[in-house]
């Protein structure tokens, strides 16, 4: 019997499995070997050649990846030296979109460079050396942003411009344009020649030029510095100090390379001969101010542009806060600010008159500046229409004094808005003399022309606070004062709008007591008034139970409708009015005594002229009147008869004062008795002027009784 065969060995079978292996390994040295080879002889061809045969080749595939034209006018070398990449070129130029205003994006007499091979795969562009001769960069963007010149994309977008980290540098007549139609900004600038080394710049590079930014030209001169300690690779010093008209810009910051603005915090300082003119070169419209000094710090973010920390002066004022500027579709201004004292003449342009010309040479002068007639006071200055529809705006102001000699004025609290022309500073609040204003005031341009209006409301103030600065003693004052102007007008100006406004003005005067230190012209008892001027005080206050003074508004022109204050005394009365139009002044006040009397004048007092030189007349022809028939009298008859052409029967009828502190108007009015008073305006405007009554209605007024 056959012996049986043994079983195969399992364990045997992958026997020849190291053999494999070798053979593997062999193969895949060989391939690496040949590879490095490959990679050597290209290296070698390419570092014998310089690679100028890469010329043609260079010009069409880096044409097709960046869509535009590629062109080397001279000597060109691209290869390993040994492991940096070696890149010259003489006579490169890189095409402009079509779109763009220039043809070239970049043109160099000549570059030498050495770039990190991997930097061209990952991360950012690094060059090892960079040696450019009279290079020439134009930067472009499209109206709309959509794109630039340096984004090599056919798709719509535009990326922000980003330069290479640059180890070493040796850059001579190089010159840089940058346009940006949707800020209206040119620039044309000179690079000074640049020398660095280890990403630090030995010496201060210089950029000078000049530019427009939209209508207003500029020049402009930078330094880049490396800063002491380099914080990081490419970091460098900005000092740049640009002129524009009468201002100077200076901005400082630390860029962590050339053409990263974006997000770097800048500090800013600005001087001037007038705010509005630097705020105007972008074209935002703010009232015109005297010599100013801000400073702030800016944040570049996108479409906006952020001032923060902002602090300075602007002619005898303070100023601090926040600014932003957004520079999208329409240009929009937000701001929050502060002022602990803001002095009253540089609050002048608020209402459109020039503070320099108000501190030099007082309101009248500034408001004929501003196309006034003679001995007006009223601006007609024009609100700037057409910029006002150009941007929009925000503001928030709180001050917390105004300097004024006269009335005193505190916590100023304005919010203004402007929307597609239309301005709105509501609400606008201020304390004066221990009492509050609110405003709402609406310039609307929308409409031609502008429809403004005025609503002013007056909460009650010490009369003592108030009129201090004319005369009024605040002790043994009580007496308080409320009141509303509600006007609405078409124009322009102030002017303007005043000069065709309808509406009312009303001013209550409750119960209280008034004190005068230097003439006491509210009771007009001629008497007192004499005792007054010699003495030079009183005995006792004026007792007011209750006063109203309301004009009623037509076509510019104001009516008394009335004025009627009843005091302890008398009941003071007035007829006339005033005059928007040509700010003339035409009123005629009296007192009535409600007692015997045997020594009054009680003649009506003029106030005449114009709201610039307003006159006071106190010897009217009633009181002259009066003279003659004493004289008269005496020379008849006795010296004592003389003095009964001064006796007041004290006839005067005591107002009602429900109406009055109603603030209702002539109509309304009634004596205590109730019946209707006919000694008062009516609001009838003047026929033949702009006096604000009849001629009928003045005769009758001011005639002999």
């Amino acid at each position: 019997m056959d012996d049986p065969q043994p079983a195969p060995n399992a364990a045997a079978a992958p026997a020849d499995t190291p053999p494999r292996r070798r053979r593997v390994r062999h193969i895949a040295r060989n391939a690496a070997l040949v590879v490095l080879g490959l990679l050597f002889t290209i290296w070698l061809v390419l570092f014998v050649t310089k690679g100028r045969f890469l010329k043609h080749p260079f010009e069409t595939i880096v044409g097709r990846l960046t869509h535009r034209e590629v062109k080397v006018a001279g000597d060109f070398q691209l290869y390993f030296a040994p492991l940096q990449i070696k890149f010259a070129a003489q006579g490169l130029s890189i095409a402009n979109p079509a779109w763009a205003s220039r043809p070239y994006l970049f043109r160099a007499d000549a570059l030498d460079s050495r770039i990190a091979p991997l930097s061209l795969l990952f991360g950012r562009r690094r060059f090892y050396w960079l040696d450019l001769t009279n290079g020439a960069v134009d930067l472009e963007w499209l109206p709309d942003h959509s794109g630039n010149t340096w984004t090599f994309s056919a798709k719509k977008g535009g990326k922000p411009l980003q330069f290479p980290v640059i180890d070493r540098a040796s850059v001579t007549g190089t010159r840089v344009r940058y346009l940006d139609p949707r800020l209206r900004l040119l620039a044309d600038l000179a690079v000074d020649p640049i020398r660095s080394a280890d990403a630090r710049i030995g010496d201060a590079v210089g950029v000078t030029g000049q530019g427009r930014l939209r209508a207003t030209p500029f020049t402009v001169a930078a330094r880049l510095l490396s800063p002491n300690q380099t914080v990081a690779r490419g970091a460098n010093r900005l000092e740049l100090t640009a002129h524009a008209g009468a201002n100077v810009i200076d901005v400082t910051g630390t860029l962590p390379s050339l053409a990263a603005i974006e997000g770097v915090p800048l500090q800013t300082r600005a001087r001037g001969r007038d705010l509005s003119q630097l705020l105007g070169i972008i074209g935002v419209a703010i009232p015109r101010t005297r010599t100013y000094r801000l400073k702030a710090q800016l944040v570049q973010q996108g479409r906006d542009y952020r001032f923060t920390h902002l602090s300075g002066t602007f002619g005898d004022s303070d100023v601090a806060g926040a600014l932003t500027v957004t520079n999208g579709d329409r240009l929009y201004l937000t701001s929050t600010l502060a002022t602990r004292q803001l002095d009253i003449v540089d609050a002048a342009p608020f209402i459109g008159y020039n503070p320099d010309i108000v501190a030099a040479k007082g309101a009248a002068a500034a408001a004929a500046a501003t196309g006034a007639a003679p001995e007006r006071l009223l601006p007609d200055a024009a609100l700037p229409v057409a910029t006002m529809r150009r941007f929009d705006a925000d503001l928030k102001w709180t001050i917390r004094t105004v300097r004024s000699r006269r009335v005193p004025i505190s916590d100023v609290d304005v919010t203004l808005a402007l929307k597609d022309g239309r301005l709105a500073r509501s609400p606008l609040s201020f304390a004066m003399a221990r009492g509050n204003v609110a405003a709402d005031v609406v310039f609307d341009t929308r409409q031609r022309p502008a429809a403004d209006s005025y609503d002013i409301r007056l909460a009650p103030t010490p009369l003592g606070k108030l009129l201090a600065g004319w005369g009024v003693a605040e002790a043994g004052t009580t007496g308080v004062v409320k009141g509303r102007i509600q006007l609405a007008g078409r124009g322009d100006s102030v002017h303007d709008s005043l000069a065709s406004a309808r509406g009312r003005m009303a001013f209550v005067l409750p119960s209280g007591s008034m004190w005068a230190r230097n003439a006491q012209l509210s009771e007009l008892d001629i008497g007192v008034f004499v005792q007054k001027m010699f003495q030079r005080e009183l005995k006792e206050p004026v007792r007011i139970n209750c006063g109203l003074v309301g004009f009623t508004v037509r076509d510019g022109v104001a009516a008394a409708d009335p004025i009627l204050i009843d005091t302890t005394k008398n009941v003071v009365t007035g007829r006339g009015g005033f005059s928007f139009r040509n700010e003339t002044v035409d009123l005629a006040i009296r007192a009535d005594g409600k007692k015997f009397s045997l020594f009054s004048g009680q003649s009506p007092v003029s106030i005449g002229g114009t709201f610039a030189h307003p006159s006071l007349n106190v010897i009217s022809p009633q009181l002259l009147a009066r003279a003659g028939a004493g004289l008269g009298l005496a020379v008849v008859a006795t010296p004592l008869a003389g003095i009964l052409a001064f006796v007041d029967v004290g006839d005067a009828k005591a107002a009602a004062c429900g109406p009055v502190l109603a603030g209702a108007d002539a109509r309304a009015q009634r004596t205590t008795k109730g019946k209707p008073r006919e000694d008062v305006g009516n609001g009838t405007p003047a026929k033949s002027g702009d006096g604000g009554e009849t001629k009928a209605q003045r005769k009758k007024f001011l005639g002999i009784f």
